[in-house]
């Protein structure tokens, strides 16, 4: 299948049978559910003076999910890896080319799941969700900061989310209070936002949901591999709490995980938590009942 300014996927040459990544297909889609696609920029983050090497985030969780993640233990949903997507010159264009991919995921009937890059490529990447949907989606993510920026940045996807696709609602959880502006602050609160309104076994919003996992919402003890440490985050297991209810609820129509930096990951132990997160999604949807 030709999924729109993608690039071929790179995983290890030494592969192993009884890891859940040699399952993920890339030749086809057929027969899979879900479709993996790398958004492999950070131009974002350099924008808003964040600590770069996102862009390298793709290719360090795949590196990270062939070594960890056993193939039969486990009820896991068949996947197909579309590639990453190829930044453009400009950050438009980028957003531009992150959309068409997206949407050919969707028009294959593929649930998308990205991996990053800067927050900002939320943006486009849920705005292919949002045209598909029925009706306004409800934005759930899991983040140390609101990213309601006015400004162009990786800071900015929440915002422009509410303002150009209609997303009627947003649930924060995880936010650090001293990170954020008051006026960030006032500006989320007027717009339906809420923070952590609910739990992970409690009942999601109604409607259609996208949900974006930021890796500095995980403490930086568990997660140091990020544009911006977070040194009074979560631990790693509610973090997978998290991402598995995620998979779980059958309203989620779209997931990320962004802002895995690897040059600054001590040890890889960021970007194998992102597989652990990706696992626990799959594990997640493979539940679902309807």
């Amino acid at each position: 299948m030709n999924i729109r300014n993608t690039q071929r996927p790179s995983w290890p040459d030494d592969l192993r049978d009884s890891r859940f990544a040699s399952t993920i297909r890339t030749d086809s889609p057929e027969g899979c559910r879900i479709g993996l696609i790398g958004l492999p920029d950070d131009t974002g983050v350099r924008l808003n003076g964040g600590r770069p090497g996102a862009a390298l985030g793709p290719h360090a969780v795949r590196a990270a999910l062939a070594k960890y993640g056993a193939r039969d233990t486990v009820d896991l949903p068949a996947v197909f890896d579309a590639g990453d997507v190829k930044p453009g010159e400009t950050l438009d264009e980028t957003h531009r080319r992150v959309t068409e991919a997206t949407t050919d995921l969707l028009d294959a009937g593929l649930l998308p799941v990205a991996i990053g890059g800067g927050h900002d490529l939320t943006y486009p990447f849920v705005r292919a969700a949002a045209q598909k949907a029925d009706g306004p989606l409800v934005g759930v993510y899991f983040d140390a900061h609101l990213d309601v920026r006015e400004e162009t940045g990786s800071g900015m996807s929440f915002r422009k989310l509410v303002e150009e696709c209609g997303v009627k609602e947003l649930h924060v959880h995880g936010l650090d209070p001293l990170s954020n502006s008051a006026e960030h602050m006032r500006w989320f609160a007027s717009h339906g936002g809420r923070m952590d309104p609910f739990g992970p076994g409690e009942e999601w919003p109604r409607g259609e949901i996208f949900v974006s996992f930021d890796m500095d919402v995980v403490d930086q003890a568990f997660a140091p591999g990020v544009s911006a440490m977070n040194p009074a985050g979560w631990s790693s297991a509610l973090a997978c709490r998290w991402a598995h209810a995620a998979g779980r609820c059958p309203r989620v129509r779209c997931f990320d995980l962004m802002e895995i930096s690897p040059p600054l990951d001590e040890t890889g132990r960021t970007a194998r938590l992102g597989a652990r997160l990706l696992l626990e999604f799959f594990r997640g949807f493979a539940e679902r009942t309807n």
